[in-house]
């Protein structure tokens, strides 16, 4: 006879409220895990998906992403006929709020040359852009099919092709169009602001500026003298794929970065301890009935296996009922959820070790307990 579930079954309906509450707990530490994860995964994509080597950028700032940078848009060209780099394009980074069905998704537009280093990686459905002007291509998150139009700026553009997981370090969805539209997108007035100008004399200025310049080079070239050089041109600096990378997770995203982690080590110490707290208290509720069994004779063995099976059970059952609320409800989270396997084998690990703890304090009490308390009232 296994006394642990002997022990569940007679109780059954409050061991079930009890795994379920619990496994409510480890539905919101795997949401904070996934979320941490995910705010450094979206920061990251971006930057990963040009596929790019070198990022050339204004002299003085740390690129596009940690702060406003502009260069002239030919420094592509000058790029270009260094030794070493295979392919090279110019692109540009904005933020824009649109009007589509109603609501005013707020987008993050990204320029490029179509057939140059920039564009998407790879197109989940539909095709990339092939006309020069007002096609986009959008992420799933923006909400737009295929066929859809959208107005940004002044133009309308029609959604040719849908990617995922591309989005910024804010979780705004990104949407590519090509590298002429979005410097219009950056340069034109709307009609107001272009009478009010007009009347003071002036003309919309179309300046050719762009974001960075990002290259590939071929391989076995050597990515840190080509960075080494560029760094000696005069209102031009440039940063090596690792360390724009580096530097996007240090900086822009750091602080939220460290928020969550903060939080996220809260959260397990809370649980930890109501973990703690619901064995040892169910090891109390249960002294009556360990003394009976020391009166007749039982082991200290089964009594450690009554209390350590039923803290474990409990465990596994609240990872388990957590784990499969979090898969089913983070695909309807506004940021991305990204659980990994490691992560929630780690969690298992530490439930584990905190069960074994809690029962341990639990066993402590119950081997103490005298058996003539089993003849009491």
């Amino acid at each position: 006879m296994n006394l642990a579930l002997k022990d569940i079954r007679h109780g059954l309906f409050r061991f079930v409220l009890t795994c379920f509450g619990l496994g409510l707990l480890m539905t919101v530490v795997l949401a904070m895990i996934g979320i941490y994860n995910g705010l450094v995964a979206d920061a990251l994509a971006i930057v990963k998906a040009p596929g790019a080597d070198v990022w050339v950028v204004e002299s003085g700032t740390q690129g596009p992403f940690a702060e406003a940078s502009s260069i002239p848009a030919d420094t592509r060209d000058a790029v270009a006929r260094m030794p070493g780099v295979a392919a090279v394009g110019a692109i540009t980074y904005q933020t824009v709020e649109a009007s589509h069905g109603g609501d005013t998704p707020r987008l993050y537009v990204i320029g490029h040359e179509p057939g140059r280093p920039g564009g998407p990686r790879t197109i989940a459905e539909g095709r990339g852009i092939g006309a020069s002007h007002f096609e986009m291509v959008a992420d799933r998150k923006a909400g737009l099919r295929i066929g859809d139009t959208i107005r940004l700026g002044r133009d309308r553009f029609t959604v040719v092709g849908l990617v995922e997981e591309a989005m910024n370090s804010g979780g705004d969805p990104a949407v590519y169009v090509t590298l002429a539209d979005a410097i219009k997108l950056q340069t034109d007035l709307d009609p107001a602001a272009a009478r009010v100008q007009a009347a003071r004399g002036g003309a919309p200025k179309s300046g050719e500026n762009v974001a960075a310049v990002i290259a590939r080079v071929e391989p076995g070239a050597d990515v840190e003298l080509l960075t080494a050089t560029v760094r000696q041109w005069k209102h031009l600096a440039a940063l090596t794929q690792a360390e724009q990378e580096n530097l996007l997770v240090a900086s822009v995203v750091d602080r939220a970065r460290r928020q969550i982690g903060l939080f996220l080590g809260i959260l397990l110490s809370v649980s930890a301890v109501v973990i703690a707290l619901i064995i040892y208290t169910m090891t109390m509720e249960k002294l009556k009935q360990i003394a009976t069994l020391k009166l007749i004779g039982a082991p200290d063995r089964t009594i450690v296996g009554l209390i350590v099976q039923q803290a474990l059970i409990l465990g596994a059952s609240g990872w388990g009922i957590g784990l499969a609320l979090i898969l089913l409800v983070k695909d309807n989270f506004p940021r991305r959820v990204l659980l990994e396997p490691f992560n929630a084998l780690v969690l298992a690990g530490i439930i584990v070790v905190v069960c074994l703890a809690a029962s341990a304090l639990g066993v402590r009490a119950a081997l103490k307990v005298d058996p003539a308390t089993a003849l009491g009232s």
